[in-house]
C-alpha cells in the first residue's frame, strides 16, 4: 500500500482586487442599500402614479409614446449613425452580461416610459403590458384579483420586454412552458418605424415565434399581450428532503411532478408548482405547491408562513431545514410565494452580504434587502466587473428531463457549486422552428415528462462561486463558461442570452437554430439597424464596422467549426 500523498494543489496568487471584493460589504452596506431602498420607493411611487390613472388614459399616452419611438427611428441616418439602441445605461439591467455593446457607437431610442400595465382583461384572461413593467408591479395589481400571470419570474426587478426578448422561467413552466410561451399578441416597431401587431395566427407569426430569445434585435418591442389564469390565496407548499448520490436525486426531482405512467396533463397528479434544490452532492429538497384557498390555510392545525416579511429567513435556508425536520407542509401567501427569492437574490445575497442572513441584520436592515442589482453594477470598477466574470459563476442549463443527472454530475465535477436550483419547464413543438426546440424525435422515445407535443426540460441553474476559488485555487470562468456551452450543444442544451457567450460564431448558432431568426432579420430590415444577437451577448467591445462585416458574411452553418477545448 502507497504511503504516498496527493500533490497539493496550485494556490492562486492574492491580488487587490480580491480585497476589494471581500470588504465590498462596506459599499453595499452605507450606499448601495440606501440607494436601492430610494430606487425602489420612486418606482412604487410611478407605479401608483400609473394606477391612479384610467386605463383609456394610459392606453393614449401609450400610443403617444409609440409615436415618439416612430418619429426617432425615423430619425436616423444609416450612413452616419451607428446601429440602434435603447437609450438605459448598460448598467440599468438585471443580467450579469455587461452589456459591453453599448459603449460602441449606437442611436439611442428612448424606452423609459413604457412601464405602466395598460389593460387587466378578465373576460379574454389577458394583461396588456409596456415592456418595462416587472413582476412586482403585475403581481401587485393582478393576485389581489385572484388572477396572476400564467407564468411569473421570481425576482421582483424582472421585467416583462427582459422576459420576452430574452428568457423567463417559474415553478410553473413545466404546465405553461417558458414566460415567451404565454404570450398571445406582441406590438412592435421594426427597423423602418412600422408599427406591427404580431400573434400565432396572422400575418406577423414569423416575427411572433421570432422575437423570443432574440434580445431585441428584431424591432423594439412596444407593449405584449399575456396570459392570465386564476389563483388562489395561498400556495400550499410540501417540502420533501431527499438523500442519496446525485443520479438519485435527479430521479427523485422528476417523480415529483412527473408521473412515470405519463399522464402529465391530469392536474390530480401534477402540482401546481415545482422547485428543487440541491445543496450537497447528496442531498436535496424537493418542493411543490398547489393554490389553496384562505379557508383551507386558515383550518385548525395548518401552518401559514409569511415568508414577505423582512426579517423571515431567507427562503432557500428555510427550505434547507427539511433536512433535519424531515418532510413539512406550510401554507404560503400567494404573492409571498411568487417573490420568494427576491430578498436573497436566491442565494447571491450570501455572497453580496456574507452577515445578510444573520438573525440580528434580518430584524434591524432586512427592510432593505434586497440591494438592486442595476445599483450593484453602478458602483462596480472594471476590475469587480471583470473579476466576477473570471471567479463567479451565473449560468442557466436548459436541458432535457433526462439529462438532469449527467448534467448535475457535469457541474460537480467541473464547478463545486451549491446549492443547484432544478425548475422544469417545456418546450413544444410549434408550426416553426424557433431558436430553442424540442431534440428531434423525442416523442418515439417516451421519456419521463414528455407528451406528444411537447418535450420536458429543467433550467439547472448554477449561481456562487466555485468550491476551486473559497480554496483560493486558480478559476478560469472564461473558458469554464465555454466548456459549459460545449456541453449544452452535446446535450441539445440551450443557455440564456443574459450570459456572457465564449464561443464563436458559428458555435453559437449550432446551440440555437439561427434559421426563422435570420429570415426576420431580412425581411422587417433588422440587418444594418439591430445588432446581431450574437453580437450582443459576445463579450468585449463591439465597433460598427465589427458587426456590419460579419453581418455580411454568409455564416457557412452547414459545417460549422468544431471549438476544442483548451490544454
Amino acid at each position: 500500500m502507497s504511503d504516498a500523498k496527493p500533490a497539493p494543489r496550485p494556490k492562486r496568487s492574492t491580488q487587490f482586487v480580491d480585497f476589494l471584493v471581500q470588504f465590498r460589504w462596506i459599499v453595499v452596506v452605507f450606499f448601495v442599500l440606501p440607494f436601492s431602498c430610494l430606487y425602489y420607493f420612486s418606482i412604487y411611487l410611478g407605479d401608483v402614479r400609473s394606477a391612479r390613472k384610467s386605463d383609456k388614459q394610459r392606453q393614449k399616452e401609450h400610443e403617444e409614446n409609440v409615436q415618439e419611438v416612430v418619429k426617432r427611428l425615423r430619425q436616423r441616418d444609416a450612413s452616419k449613425d451607428g446601429l440602434v439602441c435603447t437609450a438605459r445605461p448598460p448598467w440599468v439591467v438585471i443580467g450579469m452580461r455587461n452589456c459591453d455593446y453599448k459603449r460602441a457607437r449606437h442611436f439611442k431610442v428612448d424606452l423609459s416610459k413604457f412601464r405602466n400595465i395598460l389593460e387587466i382583461n378578465k373576460e379574454r384572461m389577458v394583461a396588456k403590458v409596456e415592456p418595462l413593467v416587472n413582476m412586482a408591479q403585475i403581481s401587485r395589481a393582478t393576485i389581489p384579483m385572484n388572477l396572476s400571470l400564467a407564468v411569473i419570474g421570481e425576482l421582483d426587478d424582472l421585467t416583462v420586454g427582459g422576459l420576452i426578448n430574452g428568457f423567463g422561467i417559474e415553478g410553473s413552466s413545466h404546465i405553461y412552458g417558458l414566460f415567451s410561451d404565454t404570450i398571445v399578441a406582441l406590438e412592435v416597431v421594426l427597423a423602418d418605424g412600422k408599427v406591427v401587431r404580431a400573434t400565432k395566427d396572422n400575418e406577423y407569426s414569423d416575427l411572433f415565434y421570432a422575437i423570443p430569445w432574440s434580445q431585441g434585435t428584431l424591432g423594439l418591442l412596444v407593449s405584449a399581450e399575456i396570459k392570465l389564469i386564476h389563483v388562489k390565496e395561498y400556495m400550499r407548499l410540501t417540502y420533501k428532503p431527499v438523500r442519496g448520490n446525485l443520479k438519485e436525486l435527479a430521479q427523485a426531482y422528476a417523480d415529483s411532478f412527473a408521473p412515470r405512467d405519463g399522464d402529465q396533463d391530469n392536474p390530480t397528479k401534477v402540482p401546481d408548482f415545482v422547485e428543487g434544490m440541491i445543496y450537497s452532492p447528496t442531498e436535496g429538497v424537493m418542493m411543490t405547491g398547489r393554490y389553496a384557498s384562505k379557508k383551507e390555510a386558515k383550518q385548525k392545525g395548518s401552518v401559514i408562513n409569511s415568508i414577505g416579511w423582512w426579517f423571515k429567513p431567507w427562503f432557500y435556508q428555510h427550505a434547507e431545514t427539511a433536512l433535519k425536520r424531515g418532510e413539512f407542509v406550510e401554507y404560503i401567501p400567494t404573492r409571498d410565494y411568487c417573490h420568494r427569492h427576491t430578498r436573497s437574490i436566491y442565494w447571491e445575497g450570501k455572497l453580496i452580504l456574507p452577515f445578510g442572513d444573520q438573525f440580528w441584520f434580518r430584524y434591524l436592515f432586512g427592510w432593505l434587502m434586497p440591494p438592486k442589482v442595476a445599483v450593484l453594477k453602478a458602483t462596480q470598477s472594471d476590475y469587480i466587473r471583470n473579476y466576477y466574470h473570471d471567479h463567479h459563476v451565473i449560468q442557466d442549463l436548459l436541458v432535457p428531463l433526462h439529462k438532469v443527472a449527467d448534467t448535475l454530475e457535469w457541474v460537480d465535477r467541473e464547478m463545486e457549486v451549491y446549492p443547484v436550483w432544478l425548475c422544469p419547464h417545456r418546450i413544444y413543438k410549434l408550426p416553426v422552428k424557433p431558436m430553442i426546440y424540442p431534440e428531434p424525435g423525442f416523442e418515439a422515445h417516451g421519456w419521463q415528462g414528455d407528451t406528444k407535443y411537447a418535450q420536458m426540460y429543467t433550467d439547472v441553474g448554477v449561481y456562487y462561486a466555485p468550491g476551486a476559488v473559497f480554496r483560493g485555487e486558480p478559476y478560469d470562468g472564461a473558458e469554464k463558461c465555454r466548456q459549459v456551452e460545449l456541453f449544452l450543444i452535446e446535450n441539445h442544451g440551450f443557455q440564456p442570452q443574459y450570459a456572457v457567450t465564449e464561443l464563436s460564431e458559428k458555435n453559437f448558432w449550432r446551440m440555437f437554430d439561427s434559421t426563422l431568426y435570420e429570415q426576420c432579420r431580412k425581411k422587417y430590415k433588422a440587418i444594418g439597424t439591430f445588432m446581431n444577437v450574437y453580437y450582443k451577448c459576445k463579450k468585449g467591445k463591439k465597433t460598427e464596422r465589427e458587426v456590419q462585416e460579419a453581418e455580411q458574411e454568409k455564416a457557412e452553418l452547414d459545417t460549422p467549426e468544431v471549438d476544442e477545448p483548451a490544454d
